[in-house]
């Protein structure tokens, strides 16, 4: 479960911020998890969970936010959302599709005590 591997390096990348910001605690942390991450949001909501105890973000609640999966579409030059990777095009039906985005996990909003 690679989601656990993210979770340590989540922690470390929180004790770096709060050494730099002066924070003693993290109370809430919002991610955005894109559909072509290959993340499982509950494998890393539970992760995060086994992580976070004994650490600055024990208590900390974790909100997870899912961005589409986002296409170019050779065959018709649009860009569209598809639900997988393997997703035809929602509009033409065509396979020759490359991710545009919905591929990464962001940090995107942290509160602190």
């Amino acid at each position: 479960m690679h989601e656990l591997s993210l979770c340590e390096r989540l922690i470390d990348l929180l004790q770096e911020e709060s050494q730099r910001h002066a924070f003693q605690r993290v109370t809430r942390i919002r991610l955005a998890v894109g559909r072509f991450a290959c993340v499982d949001p509950e494998a890393l909501r539970f992760a995060f969970d086994v992580v976070r105890r004994d650490t600055l973000a024990e208590g900390a609640t974790v909100d997870i936010q899912q961005p589409p999966g986002l296409v170019w579409c050779e065959d018709c030059s649009s860009e569209r959302e598809v639900p997988t990777r393997l997703s035809p095009c929602p509009v033409c039906g065509g396979l020759r599709l490359s991710p545009r985005g919905g591929d990464d996990l962001t940090l995107v909003e942290l509160e602190v005590a």
